[in-house]
């Protein structure tokens, strides 16, 4: 995502880079090291092939489909955050099957195109919209002809929050298709739904929460 900082009145934000920087030094380990649900969810029955995986964080996913025999190219923005994927991945003997690659998504991008390109929870406090937009569009450039553009992202706040921030907002599956503005002709929604599931707050209080999947389906026909 952007690496230009935003200025605010006389305070300035955060770059992308800096955001995510900070927020993995905080921490020694942010995630639990298990793949995301939804992700097992969607992609454990598919035959193995090449894979993007965009904002890999510590690596969990891009472990998770290795193991599967996919060959994984995985990105995330933090070095810090690609220090500890490197490090998780070697202990599980799979540092040849996966290629780490830091980027800024709106800047830079990797090359290729893919069986399965997969953006689980691209949210970032440090981006708009607009940058998130740009960035699933050419995710969706990125899947190759008869593979699989899997987005997965939060519905609203966990109901444990209490006081959400007024001014986050997490695009619906239609928002979301309509951002991408594919061809009808060439790309087929398998799956487009809300799941809710249980999630337990940061202090172990019960909660719930709710996730958008948008599944699709590039045509082996690639139209020119």
């Amino acid at each position: 995502m952007s690496a230009t900082p935003h200025h605010h009145a006389d305070r300035m934000t955060p770059t992308t880079v800096e955001y995510w920087e900070a927020f993995y030094q905080e921490r020694e380990r942010v995630w639990s090291g298990r793949p995301n649900f939804l992700l097992v969810r969607e992609i454990e029955d598919l035959a193995p092939g090449t894979a993007l995986d965009l904002g890999c964080a510590e690596g969990a996913d891009a472990i998770w489909l290795a193991e599967r025999g996919w060959r994984v190219t995985a990105v995330d923005v933090s070095e810090t955050a690609l220090a500890r994927a490197r490090a998780n991945a070697a202990r599980q003997e799979l540092s040849g099957e996966i290629d780490w690659q830091r980027h800024d998504l709106d800047r830079t991008f990797p090359a290729g195109q893919f069986d399965l390109v997969t953006a689980q929870y691209l949210h970032s406090p440090a981006a708009g919209d607009g940058e998130r937009t740009r960035i699933l569009r050419r995710a969706s450039e990125a899947v190759a002809p008869g593979g699989l553009l899997l987005i997965v992202g939060h519905a609203q706040w966990p109901s444990w929050v209490l006081e959400p921030p007024a001014h986050v907002h997490f695009p619906t599956t239609a928002e979301v298709r309509a951002d991408l503005a594919l061809d009808p002709a060439e790309w087929q929604v398998e799956a487009e739904e809300v799941v809710e599931r249980e999630h337990a707050g940061p202090e172990g209080q019960p909660g719930t929460r709710k996730d958008n999947i948008l599944r699709i389906r590039r045509s082996r026909q690639v139209c020119k």
